[in-house]
């Protein structure tokens, strides 16, 4: 297995804020600022670069900004892409199946932690409608539950 990081992190985070360029988070956010908190929450929780490279483009084939086949071919280590593509969503995807691929995958869950502590932080979630609050805080906590993940953000 290739463990040998082509493209720098510099070079990843360029490639994420461009492919993320002009959207925005459900409160009208440069979608930037979420990546961006997503990949500090992985080196502040102990990843490693692989897991930080994964965190900034964790997003990017779920939102369409990039293919599969972009990320197949991209010059990143395998984990890296398996760790990508462990977090990305399927339509219609039960989220049963999706925790058990991201806790399947070496590396995954401390990806999709940071990803669930930033998106069920209290300060984004306060200028959200109330219905959307709910409907998000319930829908953060149940895949903490399934993945095993303590209550505490």
């Amino acid at each position: 297995m290739n463990r040998t990081p082509i493209t720098n992190l510099a070079e990843v985070e360029a490639t994420a804020r461009a492919a993320h360029a002009g959207q925005t988070d459900k409160a009208g956010r440069p979608y930037a600022e979420h990546l961006r908190a997503v990949a500090e929450g992985v080196r502040l929780r102990g990843g490693d670069d692989e897991q930080i490279a994964a965190a900034w483009l964790h997003d990017a084939v779920e939102d369409d900004r990039l293919s599969p086949a972009w990320l197949e071919e991209a010059a990143l280590t395998r984990r890296t892409k398996d760790i990508v593509l462990a977090v990305t969503k399927r339509s219609g995807e039960e989220p049963e199946e999706y925790a058990a691929r991201i806790l399947a995958t070496p590396g995954a869950l401390l990806v999709k932690e940071a990803d669930l502590a930033h998106n069920a932080d209290p300060a984004r979630l306060a200028v959200l409608d109330d219905a959307t609050r709910a409907r998000l805080t319930a829908k953060y906590a149940r895949m903490r539950a399934l993945l095993g993940l303590d209550a505490g953000l």
